[in-house]
C-alpha cells in the first residue's frame, strides 16, 4: 500500500507563487515516477509535470518556464514550485506515484488563482 499526502494549495493572485508538497509513505520502491496532475472544473485531468527517480523531468507546455518539479528521494517527497501563476492554472492538483505498473493518487489540493 502507498499513501500520498499533499499540502500547499490555496488562493493566490495572478503573478504570485505557491509551492505544493507531496509525501509518499508505504511500500515505495527505489525506482518510480512521481508527478503532479491537475483537473479544472468541467475538464479532464491533465499532466502538469513528472520526475523520475534519477531526476529527469517532463513538463506540460503550458507550465514550462513557470513551474519546477523536484524531489527528495530520502524523504519520498515531491515538490512543485509554481511561479507566475495565471487564472487558468486554477484546478485541483493531484500528486501521483507510478511504480511497477501501478498508479497511486493523493486526495488533491485546490489551487485558485484570482485575476
Amino acid at each position: 500500500q502507498v499513501q500520498l499526502v499533499e499540502s500547499g494549495g490555496g488562493l493566490v493572485q495572478a503573478g504570485g507563487s505557491l509551492r505544493l508538497s507531496c509525501a509518499a509513505s508505504g511500500s515505495i520502491f527505489s525506482f518510480n515516477t512521481m508527478g503532479w496532475y491537475r483537473q479544472a472544473p468541467g475538464k479532464q485531468r491533465e499532466l502538469v509535470a513528472t520526475i523520475i527517480s534519477s531526476g529527469s523531468t517532463n513538463y506540460a507546455d503550458s507550465v514550462k518556464g513557470r513551474f519546477t518539479i523536484s524531489r527528495d528521494n530520502a524523504k519520498n517527497t515531491v515538490y512543485l514550485q509554481m511561479n507566475s501563476l495565471k487564472p487558468e492554472d486554477t484546478a485541483v492538483y493531484y500528486c501521483n506515484l507510478y511504480q511497477y505498473r501501478l498508479n497511486y493518487w493523493g486526495q488533491g489540493t485546490q489551487v485558485t488563482v484570482s485575476s
